[in-house]
């Protein structure tokens, strides 16, 4: 009796522990469940933050293709007009100017001169055909008709005659920006100038911010 108990308990027990241990499986596998879920969720979650992200892309790259196809239009425009200004110029001042009461003009043609230098890239602190800013270019033009300028707008503006706006005549500098900025006249309501990083020099009139920001011109 005694082993018929002994061996009753065993069997008691062993059924508790098949049944603890048959808890423990479905306990672990809704666990597992549940992480499967996690996991199909987390990769679901990628999957559309990938998809986004491949759309955001694809639009940038389609607006950055835009963005250049526009620049490239608006280089092409710029370079066409600087092509007929530069024309117009020539035309209106016979090729190298040289007369009209500018002592620069007539001792050198410092409009001619510095018509050679269309394109020359702006560099900050330029002051040879390899680049200039703008009171390098007007410094380096003169400097070839013998007249001897500083490297810097404000400065130049204290040398040569005053002149009125309504007398500007080729070969005079003309300054902006509150002597930021200098560049020599070439008639016609135009003048030629280094602009700033990024430009080249290049023809402009005296319109809009050129107009509104004009300081005075000086005669040399």
């Amino acid at each position: 009796m005694d082993t018929v108990s002994r061996v009753s308990d065993q069997d008691t027990r062993i059924v508790g522990e098949v049944k603890s241990f048959r808890a423990e499986i479905k306990k672990r596998e809704g666990q597992l469940e549940r992480a499967r879920a996690d996991q199909e969720r987390v990769v679901a979650e990628q999957a559309d933050k990938k998809s986004s992200i491949e759309r955001q892309l694809a639009e940038r790259q389609r607006l950055l293709s835009s963005i250049k196809s526009e620049v490239e239009r608006l280089k092409r425009e710029e370079a066409a007009q600087q092509a007929q200004l530069e024309s117009q110029a020539r035309s209106r001042l016979g090729g190298t100017y040289s007369g009209g009461g500018n002592p620069a003009g007539h001792a050198g043609g410092v409009v001619g001169i510095a018509m050679r230098y269309l394109g020359v890239p702006y560099v900050w602190g330029g002051a040879s055909p390899s680049g200039f800013d703008c009171s390098g270019f007007t410094m380096y033009v003169f400097a070839q008709v013998g007249i001897s300028l500083p490297h810097n707008a404000a400065m130049q503006f204290g040398m040569g005659s005053p002149v009125g706006r309504e007398f500007l005549a080729p070969g005079d500098l003309v300054f902006f920006n509150g002597l930021g900025h200098v560049g020599i006249y070439i008639g016609g309501n135009q003048m030629i100038h280094a602009p700033h990083t990024g430009d080249v020099v290049k023809i402009s009139a005296l319109t809009g911010w050129y107009s509104s920001t004009y300081v005075g011109a000086r005669r040399y």
